[in-house]
């Protein structure tokens, strides 16, 4: 957490302009926590107790922003606070037991939303609002493919069996979840419920 921290903050200060830079460096280096600590074992007695608190000291800084690199964007969203809710959740309902489902939900999140939010912006495609949000083509097959990709990679990893046809279902579902991401709250519904899906998506 200090490294991905530290990493914030220097792209804070190299790149000022760019607000979401920092935040999405932030949202996409959490996503290894989760498999490092899998690797390591690492109790559900130390790791809720540590979720909960990073997510009690990211509500403090969304609150009065000691970490600007962290929270200072323009729009209203409450995404960093509801990520580290939703992997205390996701802790709390699988770990250590099914480590894989919190991973395929905190991984898809890091690297399937956190990389559309830094490539929509920056590749002219067709783009359209909902519920208040920018979505665009470019954006949205970047989770997509980023969410088939680490779902596809976990379940090789377990060794579970490969149902296609469920691993699309899963995935669309995190791209539709992910198109309603007004006040951040995506960040929230597509982590849980790809947790919840993940024993059936890899069931016999």
């Amino acid at each position: 957490m200090a490294l991905v921290l530290s990493a914030a903050i220097l792209c804070r200060k190299f790149w000022p302009a760019e607000r979401e830079l920092s935040r999405k460096v932030v949202h996409i280096g959490i996503g290894p926590i989760i498999p490092l600590a899998w690797w390591l074992k690492v109790p559900a007695e130390l790791a809720i107790p540590a979720a909960i608190s990073v997510t009690v000291f990211v509500l403090i800084n969304h609150r009065w922003g000691f970490i600007p690199a962290v929270e200072d964007i323009k729009r209203q969203s409450y995404g960093t606070v509801a990520y580290g809710l939703a992997i205390t959740v996701l802790l709390i309902l699988f770990w250590p037991a099914q480590a894989a489902a919190v991973c395929a939900g905190v991984m898809v999140m890091a690297f399937g939303d956190g990389l559309a939010g830094l490539i929509g912006p920056k590749l002219r495609s067709p783009s359209w609002l909902l519920w208040g949000q920018r979505k665009s083509i470019a954006g949205t097959t970047a989770m997509a493919v980023m969410t088939g990709l680490v779902l596809i990679s976990l379940i090789i990893v377990i060794d579970a069996p490969v149902h296609p046809m469920r691993i699309l279902a899963v995935a669309s579902m995190a791209v539709s979840l992910e198109q309603l991401s007004r006040w951040g709250i995506d960040n929230l519904t597509v982590p849980i419920a790809i947790g919840l899906l993940w024993p059936w998506m890899t069931s016999i």
